[in-house]
């Protein structure tokens, strides 16, 4: 383009100097025919100095051009990185925003596939951990029908709820953070995953104790409270110690459900970002679960928090009234 641009200034400034300069020579030599001698060197520098000019003038001419070009070419080719200039002129400047606005979004469009990839790989390998658990206690308990009809059934339990949780995953809600929350049975979710735990636990010569008041209900979405708890059951498994408490309270406007155990805690210089994606306490952490836990609970209107650092216990607190209603938080129950 650049080229072609020089050339045509070019062109039309050669043409303007010889319209200019052959009649003042034709003049000149008829006058004065000693100043011939001075007119022809004049007429070829100004015809050089006009194809010089035309060269700078098509150079800046047609940088914005190109650069907006390149943009748009990166842009087709996944890079989304934005002009990040303007150029004065409306039309070029319209071009520019245009383009950043498409480089963001998809840029935005990218970092939620990714966020998606990554949270399914993670939301997924929980429940199918306990499937495959409940498969080997089948195998291993192959002689025993009724331990097999057992496993069975929670095998397919723990189908369904794989099943529940690649719809979550693929729904457009998930995006915009509309859930379904309702009035549920919390002690249905907690005793469900306490079940779904326990092989994993017993593997590892520890337990879990369920304490604190029953019958609570709460609205929130079974399949985001399942998978914050098991969060949490799974964190205590693999980061703590001892035995995991579950605790059970409720306050005017929340039931709150606490998972401690007997291990070292957070590390003091994590405790401000423990909730933050990629923040792990282990090298060969994920840093996703917390943060995947604390997204659900807070899209049922909920909310998960550190209560105490060591030893750790992190609490999660749902609604008991209707969303949208409000009352004054008075706790009760154990802390």
């Amino acid at each position: 383009m650049r080229r072609r641009l020089w050339l045509s200034a070019a062109a039309v400034a050669v043409a303007a100097s010889l319209v200019a300069a052959v009649p003042l020579l034709i003049v000149v030599a008829a006058s004065r025919p000693d100043l011939m001698q001075l007119g022809v060197p004049l007429l070829v520098g100004s015809i050089c100095a006009s194809v010089a000019l035309a060269w700078v003038v098509a150079r800046r001419a047609s940088r914005p051009v190109e650069e907006l070009a390149e943009s748009a070419g990166r842009l087709g080719t996944g890079d989304p990185r934005p002009v990040g200039r303007r150029y004065g002129i409306t039309e070029l400047d319209q071009v520019a925003e245009g383009l950043d606005s498409a480089s963001r979004r998809v840029t935005r469009l990218l970092t939620a596939d990714r966020e998606l990839a990554i949270d399914a790989s993670h939301q997924l390998r929980t429940p199918l951990t306990a499937l495959s658990m409940r498969l080997e206690e089948m195998i291993a308990s192959a002689d025993d029908p009724v331990v097999v009809r057992e496993e069975g059934t929670a095998a397919l339990a723990q189908a369904e709820r794989l099943a529940d949780v690649v719809s979550q995953l693929l729904s457009p809600a998930r995006r915009v953070g509309a859930g379904s929350a309702g009035l549920i049975s919390v002690d249905k979710i907690v005793l469900q995953q306490i079940t779904e735990w326990e092989p994993a636990f017993r593997r590892a010569d520890r337990k879990m104790v369920l304490i604190g008041e029953s019958r609570l209900q709460a609205y929130v979405t079974p399949g985001g409270l399942a998978q914050v708890i098991a969060t949490l059951l799974d964190n205590a498994l693999m980061h703590g110690r001892g035995t995991v408490t579950i605790r059970r309270s409720h306050s005017a406007s929340s039931v709150v459900i606490e998972v401690e155990d007997e291990g070292n805690g957070v590390p003091a210089e994590l405790v401000s970002r423990i909730f933050e994606r990629s923040v792990s306490g282990r090298p060969e952490g994920t840093g996703l679960g917390l943060a995947l836990a604390r997204t659900m609970a807070t899209a049922d209107g909920g909310r998960i928090v550190l209560a105490r650092r060591k030893p750790p216990v992190f609490a999660v607190f749902l609604q008991r009234n209707p969303p949208g209603s409000q009352t004054k938080e008075t706790r009760t129950g154990p802390a």
